[in-house]
């Protein structure tokens, strides 16, 4: 046990002597929580919006109103012709043409029903699907008042039947999307710092060649790696405890769930990216090549996570390779317990996989690991 500490305590002397890797550590991670969960959003706002009125009318112009009075929209003034309207798209000057088509208003009152036309831009597939959601909202809402501003005396007898949705939104009742994103980007910083702390910390002592006089001694091969990790588990609570303070102080992202079942998890998932740090670091010389194999499996992972995209739009197969994805489990679970206020039982079945997927990864790790004298 002395012998454990003796590297623990060297281990965190050597990181706090590196100058430059203390910023790395504690603040950039922090930093990027904050701009992060600000800048990533799936809201769509400031849409450059176009139209073209060819009817000229009180309707025509109560529409284009209705896009005027949404916040999400920024008006131009109208086109006159197609043409026109497709030449600013090209040059990307908007992103959404509302087409009003001639006669728009008599057709209303004749026919009762009428079509505009609606042309996006939808390089970026995401965010045209959105678009389409808004201005589907506001031409749905311009319906309901038309309806009645177009009724006819004498069927204002027979009242029209409606039906109103009431919606209740739970676990995030504001629809604010910092709160369904901290949770997961407090997830994803915990594991880059730790996985690549980790990954270099072996490789770092080939480079100097300090491992070649520690594996002389009668250091065993479990103390030895015992006290080179341990440091990094420490590391990697200590970022989700400032992490959890921003979260509540900056974000104000509620906390329904117990903290201790939060940190408990925590402390069984840093075990898995540490073992895979590990065995990473035992088949590379040197710092450069850890990085970008850790930097490799970080990317697949965060982008399989469901942090960004749901799971269940993914194809089968990559539904299936989630399955060895730990970083999905623990964005899972933080959402669960923080957000839903989730107990033991309803994380158990990720906490068992989660720690299936430790022993299989440390044991890998030490089995890899040649300690040679």
């Amino acid at each position: 046990m002395k012998t454990i500490l003796y590297i623990i305590q060297k281990e965190f002397k050597q990181i706090f002597r590196n100058k430059g890797m203390l910023p790395i550590i504690f603040v950039l991670p922090l930093l990027q929580l904050v701009i992060l969960s600000n800048a990533a959003t799936f809201e769509v706002q400031h849409i450059k919006f176009g139209f073209i009125d060819n009817d000229h009318s009180v309707s025509s112009r109560a529409l284009i109103e209705k896009f005027q009075a949404s916040t999400y929209f920024d008006v131009f003034t109208n086109f006159p012709s197609n043409s026109q309207a497709s030449k600013a798209m090209l040059k990307g000057e908007i992103d959404v043409v509302l087409d009003i088509p001639q006669f728009f208003e008599r057709d209303l009152q004749k026919e009762k029903q009428n079509h505009v036309g609606v042309t996006i831009n939808a390089i970026d597939g995401a965010a045209a699907g959105v678009e389409n959601v808004y201005i589907t909202q506001i031409i749905q809402n311009y319906n309901q008042h038309l309806k009645v501003d177009l009724q006819q005396i004498s069927d204002q007898k027979t009242q029209a039947i409606r039906i109103e949705t009431i919606p209740l939104f739970w676990y995030n009742e504001t629809l604010n999307y910092k709160t369904f994103m901290v949770p997961g980007i407090l997830v994803l910083l915990v594991s880059m710092i730790t996985l690549f702390l980790s990954g270099m910390n072996i490789v770092r002592e080939k480079e100097i060649g300090t491992l070649e006089q520690i594996n002389v001694t009668p250091i065993k091969k479990s103390q030895f790696i015992i006290g080179k990790l341990f440091p990094f588990w420490v590391i990697g609570m200590g970022l989700l405890t400032v992490g959890l303070l921003l979260a509540k102080v900056i974000f104000d992202v509620p906390m329904l769930g117990s903290l201790v079942l939060m940190y408990a998890y925590t402390s069984i998932y840093i075990l898995v990216i540490l073992g895979i740090g590990l065995f990473i670091s035992n088949f590379t010389d040197t710092q450069q090549q850890a990085m970008f194999i850790a930097w490799f499996f970080v990317v697949i992972f965060i982008l399989m996570s469901g942090l960004f995209t749901p799971i269940e739009s993914m194809p089968p197969w990559a539904q299936l390779v989630t399955e060895f994805n730990p970083i999905k489990y623990y964005v899972e679970v933080m959402r669960m317990v923080m957000l839903k206020g989730s107990g033991f039982l309803d994380i158990l079945p990720l906490l068992i996989k989660t720690l299936l997927y430790a022993i299989v990864m440390n044991g890998l790790a030490v089995w890899s690991y040649k300690k040679t004298t």
